[in-house]
């Protein structure tokens, strides 16, 4: 494997975690493209990551029913 695809790898996965992301699976596969005549190999990246958000709690004020949730996956 070229240094220069681990090196753009290493790049990728800064800039992922820098916006705030965890890597939690990494991918690099490296081929030669048997679309082109070049004898430069490509690479892929497969990253996967995940980011948890902070959901708002709404306290409920006597305003909104808690019966006006349509969404049919939440339980009541």
């Amino acid at each position: 494997m070229d240094d220069d695809m681990l090196s753009d790898q290493r790049e990728l996965v800064d800039r992922i975690e820098a916006a705030g992301w965890d890597v939690t699976d990494l991918e690099l596969s490296a081929y030669d493209s048997p679309w082109s005549d070049e004898d430069n190999p490509e690479a892929t990246v497969t990253i996967t990551a995940r980011k948890p958000y902070d959901s708002e709690t709404e306290e409920t004020s006597g305003d909104a029913s808690e019966d006006d949730d349509e969404n049919p996956f939440r339980l009541k």
